[in-house]
């Protein structure tokens, strides 16, 4: 990519440790921050990449960075690679007490667009500096990360201690796989909390893994250069260290060299929707990672039975529109449409509903009426719509 910097962060204050709250949407760590000063800046705090990268390109004037180079970033998805600009270190502080000086990759475009899909205005992604400066406990439930300094040799108790390799700035864990076929994979994945998915299956030995015969389209998210189409489907288990996880939920990317741009070979990656049923402790400087069941742990995994994706209007992130509907959903049946705004849920205003509250209410039960107050597309007058959530796999 033309760029790496596993510069550190400091904790600049007596005592080993801080603790830091995070908003959790749509399964992403968002944690604020200042930029030489400036801000705060909401950043999502994403073990899968390995430099500072500021997604929304209006920083460039904001923070009035100026005499910048240019890379080529490569990525996932379709499309041609990105160019970004390089900045010369920025002073970055979060908590007050936790600092440090790293050069960024600003991008020219944002392709990500994760502002609309949290509900909130998103600047960033932050991952290898900050991983590699800290042990860090990521409290889902508490919405809380708690930061040490590396020296403390902070283990703790009842955590499951789990081998992990850091390759360019990233964790990588071998896990078990078994798909409906009871096949059995050993497979290296990247654990990326920048990723919304359980689990993401690419390819195992080169060759494509084989996707479940019971599986929907889906659009699976944003690459770095585009939308990445795929399919959905559930795998018999996932074992990572002794805990075994039952019927999980995983994507599978549909293009025929997916991850063959990376510079780590590995089969997929594990993500926020299935690390969130621990409390999870990351020490890259020992290749550990601990693990302990928190309350969710038990919960099964359930994919979100409407079939539509929900998106925010900027600038406010106030008003909801529909973004895609798959094929053979729940709203589909009912007659939603893409671009429709969605203004109430079961008689609740979309703005005093949380994005997250939703789609654990989609998610909640075959067959349960929601009702849906909606503004189909073009036209001045609202209605009322029943959909009969409908699990599709």
């Amino acid at each position: 990519m033309g760029l790496k910097s596993f510069a550190q962060f400091e904790l600049q204050k007596r005592g080993n440790s801080e603790t830091i709250g995070f908003t959790f949407r749509n399964n992403l760590i968002i944690i604020s921050l200042t930029i030489n000063g400036r801000g705060p800046f909401n950043f999502v705090l994403d073990t899968g990449v390995g430099v500072l990268l500021i997604t929304d390109p209006s920083l460039k004037d904001s923070l009035d960075l100026k005499s910048l180079r240019t890379i080529t970033i490569t990525g996932f998805g379709e499309g041609k690679d990105l160019d970004a600009n390089i900045t010369s270190p920025l002073a970055i502080v979060i908590n007050s007490d936790i600092r440090a000086s790293i050069p960024a990759a600003i991008l020219k475009a944002d392709v990500f667009g994760l502002s609309a899909y949290t509900g909130m205005s998103i600047h960033g992604l932050l991952g290898a500096e900050f991983f590699n400066s800290f042990i860090v406990k990521i409290n889902y439930p508490l919405k809380t990360l708690k930061i040490y300094k590396p020296e403390t040799l902070y283990i703790p108790k009842k955590g499951h201690p789990v081998d992990i390799s850091i390759e360019n700035g990233k964790p990588y864990v071998f896990t078990e796989i078994a798909a409906d076929s009871g096949k059995v994979l050993k497979t290296k994945l990247i654990i990326d909390t920048g990723s919304g998915h359980p689990v993401w299956l690419e390819s195992f030995g080169d060759k494509p893994i084989k996707v479940p015969a019971r599986s929907i389209n889906s659009n699976l998210g944003i690459g770095l250069s585009g939308a990445i189409e795929g399919k959905l489907a559930r795998i018999s288990y996932l074992k990572i260290g002794k805990y075994k996880l039952k019927n999980v939920v995983a994507a599978f990317p549909d293009f025929a060299d997916a991850g063959a741009k990376v510079t780590v070979k590995r089969d997929g990656n594990l993500g926020n929707a299935l690390l969130k049923k621990f409390d999870v402790v990351f020490d890259y400087s020992r290749g550990k990672m601990y693990l302990k069941p928190n309350h969710e742990f038990k919960q099964p995994f359930e994919h979100d039975m409407s079939g539509m994706e929900l998106a925010f209007l900027p600038p406010d992130f106030k008003r909801l529109y529909i973004a895609r509907i798959n094929s053979g959903s729940a709203a589909e049946d009912c007659g939603l449409q893409v671009n429709d705004e969605i203004l109430s849920i079961n008689f609740k205003p979309v703005k005093d509903m949380d994005l997250d509250d939703m789609y654990s209410l989609f998610r909640s039960r075959e067959g349960a009426g929601i009702l849906i107050q909606v503004l189909p597309y073009g036209r001045s007058r609202a209605e009322f719509v029943l959909m009969h959530l409908k699990r599709r796999i």
